[in-house]
């Protein structure tokens, strides 16, 4: 029988409510967030919520530094975020799958279980995995790292440091002193302009990456006793690489959909 997850559900509500009455989130947002928060943060193991908030915190501070600069260069700036339910669904969307697929198939006795038993979603079936040869997970004898389970953790790890370089890169990379060039043309651009990378705003979407990929493997080595300390320095240098190409690629894609014909420079940031 499922146990009603009282940690997580106080984490999640704590967390939400506060992004609320800070305006980081708006109330559709808030309310995302309450939903992703809690069956990321409840499960088998605790990798999972302890980078969702890792994250948020980070993201939210990143976005609340240098506001007044940012008022003068981004049009429409709010110094708090306030994230939408649709943006919060983008910032967490591959992760939230992959943590709850992991821990359907790994801790099936849990919240995420549940709610797919009651959805009669048959993950293992869709992923073409017999039940029978799912181990179900067990910290003192495998680590989430091993190749044969790891999928479910790596998509995690991955979306989050992406996303957290990418974050920082927007929020951090705005006010920095190097000259923005277009990733396209390698054209000097104003700050703030999309589809633009500066060292700043490079430097910081790599050391987003970094802090989630320590989180994940500091967690990790903490909370199992099967992960070594190999697996830290495994789960930064993945996090870094994903920052860095996560910011990149988000940068290359913005450029590819606003081009045309002529080069056009923007003065306002359009997140």
């Amino acid at each position: 029988m499922t146990t009603l997850p009282i940690v997580p559900l106080a984490l999640a509500t704590l967390l939400s409510v506060h992004g609320y009455r800070k305006k980081s989130l708006s109330p559709s947002g808030a309310a995302a967030a309450f939903v992703v928060g809690l069956l990321m943060m409840s499960g088998g193991t605790i990798v999972f919520g302890v980078a969702l908030i890792g994250f948020y915190l980070t993201g939210s501070r990143a976005t609340k530094y240098g506001k007044k600069r940012k008022a003068q260069l981004e049009d429409g700036f709010h110094e708090a975020g306030y994230r939408t339910g649709w943006q919060v669904m983008c910032n967490s969307a591959a992760a939230f799958v992959a943590a709850f697929v992991w821990n359907v198939l790994f801790f099936p006795s849990g919240p995420q279980g549940m709610l797919a038993g009651l959805l009669n979603v048959n993950v293992a079936g869709a992923l073409g995995l017999r039940k029978g040869s799912i181990p179900t997970y067990d910290s003192k004898t495998w680590c989430p790292t091993d190749g044969a389970v790891a999928d479910g953790w790596s998509r995690a790890l991955l979306h989050f440091a992406c996303c957290l370089g990418d974050t920082l890169a927007s929020e951090l990379g705005i006010l920095s002193r190097s000259q923005p060039r277009l990733i396209t043309t390698f054209r000097p651009v104003p700050p703030g302009t999309n589809g633009a990378m500066s060292v700043g705003g490079t430097i910081a979407s790599v050391v987003g990456g970094l802090i989630v990929g320590a989180l994940v493997g500091g967690t990790l080595v903490l909370e199992n006793a099967a992960c070594g300390v190999g697996v830290l320095v495994e789960t930064v240098g993945w996090g870094m690489a994903a920052g860095g190409i996560g910011s990149l690629v988000s940068d290359t894609t913005i450029t590819g959909m606003e081009s045309d014909t002529d080069t056009k420079y923007y003065d306002a940031v359009i997140d």
